[in-house]
């Protein structure tokens, strides 16, 4: 589904990514666990394609589409979503009328036909309950007063609505505390484990991974991954720290 390769990237004219390569394959969920400054938010802006990050060289191929000649709106449309570390507020814009243009444009951009009101909210009900959210929530304006945990919770719920075949997620356990975990981590699981969907969880720390069980964990640092394995390479890092892993890999 998604292969990465050689991957290179600045911003602001600073080598970030470094030749990083991945593959990913459907029904997979990888983990991505690093130290600040390593390169893993990076790696999830230039798969969505967010101005500033700039690629300088290498590959990624998206379901047999070349990811770094679409637009961004041209990758979500192809079934990519970028789950943000701190989303954003936006004023004056219901979510809900905010969730119901997104589908119907990435629906639009596949040459599907647009949700009527009806089918709309009815999807809606559904994915906010799987991430226990009071519809009222979502009348409100994007994000506006929402705590922490609610913004994470809204974002599944918009991830539950635009369907994506591959969700990357940006420290979707930053500002959790152990309830909201708990539900992201449930809500990940009923919308994206399925055999022809795949995940990139980008993350500090082990404690979604209990949740989220990933596939395989890959280490990142300096721009590379350094070593990847199964889930206990996770349980080692909460252990021992980056730093030894990184060393033994150099």
């Amino acid at each position: 589904m998604l292969k990465i390769e050689n991957l290179t990237a600045n911003v602001a004219d600073k080598p970030i990514l470094k030749g990083l390569s991945l593959t990913i394959n459907p029904g997979e969920i990888h983990a991505i666990m690093g130290p600040n400054g390593a390169g893993k938010s990076t790696l999830g802006y230039t798969l969505g394609g967010r101005p500033g990050y700039e690629v300088t060289g290498g590959a990624v191929d998206f379901d047999g589409q070349d990811l770094l000649e679409l637009e961004p709106h041209e990758r979500a449309a192809a079934g990519l979503f970028l789950g943000f570390q701190y989303p954003v507020e936006i004023p004056g814009v219901s979510f809900v009328q905010f969730l119901r243009e997104a589908a119907n444009a990435q629906r639009k951009g596949r040459g599907e036909e647009p949700l009527s009101g009806g089918e709309f909210l009815k999807l809606a009900r559904e994915k906010a309950g799987l991430l226990r959210m009071d519809m009222d929530m979502l009348k409100r304006p994007v994000n506006v007063g929402f705590s922490g945990g609610e913004k994470k919770r809204a974002e599944m719920v918009q991830m539950g609505i635009l369907n994506p075949k591959l969700a990357i997620l940006d420290e979707t356990d930053s500002g959790l505390d152990i309830d909201a975990l708990r539900i992201c981590g449930e809500g990940i699981n009923a919308i994206m484990r399925s055999a022809d969907k795949a995940v990139l969880l980008i993350t500090h720390y082990q404690r979604l991974l209990d949740y989220v069980k990933p596939d395989f964990v890959h280490v990142l640092a300096n721009g590379r991954i350094v070593k990847s394995g199964g889930p206990d390479l996770a349980l080692r890092l909460e252990e021992e720290g980056y730093e030894a892993v990184v060393q033994e890999a150099a």
